[in-house]
């Protein structure tokens, strides 16, 4: 199967994909990932007892701000028109899983926004609670950002 460079010119060089021509849909993407932590770690998220703060909330308020930013940290994405953003923050026995789902009615899917509200989020929590992961040699043996991907892509012509 020959594959077809879309960001790369005749000539090779970098360039956006056009998507002027193409029709405008309603597109939703939804993204997974999760970041695993020390049970006392997770304790602490869960009773709202961490110094920094209200970790799930500021995790929150991370992934909507990089969904709407993403235009700006990846080279060929387009800016598009955000419609909706759903984050959830589930707290598991040796996790905290992020799922964020993006919508937009536009030229172009919303999945590069999906992974970096997720990725962005689970990295929020990561600052928030670095501290209390550090073990005696200052070293961070649990913490881990694992199986950050696409769970759902969809699109449907405007009005279905």
């Amino acid at each position: 199967m020959t594959e077809e460079f879309t960001h790369v010119d005749e000539d090779g060089d970098a360039q956006m994909v056009d998507v002027g021509e193409k029709a405008d849909t309603q597109r939703r993407a939804v993204a997974r990932g999760e970041i695993r932590l020390s049970a006392a770690t997770l304790e602490a998220i869960s009773e709202d007892n961490i110094g920094k703060g209200d970790v799930l909330t500021t995790a929150r308020i991370g992934a909507i701000q990089a969904v709407k930013h993403t235009w700006e940290t990846i080279p060929m994405c387009h800016q598009i028109p955000i419609t909706n953003v759903e984050t959830d923050f589930a707290v598991g026995d040796d996790a905290v899983e992020c799922t964020v789902a993006v919508e937009t009615v536009g030229k172009t899917g919303c999945e590069m926004e999906a992974l970096e509200g997720v990725t962005t989020g689970l990295n929020v929590v990561w600052d928030m609670v670095k501290a209390s992961e550090k073990d005696g040699d200052g070293q961070y043996p649990t913490a881990a950002i694992e199986d950050v991907r696409v769970v759902e892509k969809t699109k449907s012509a405007l009005g279905e």
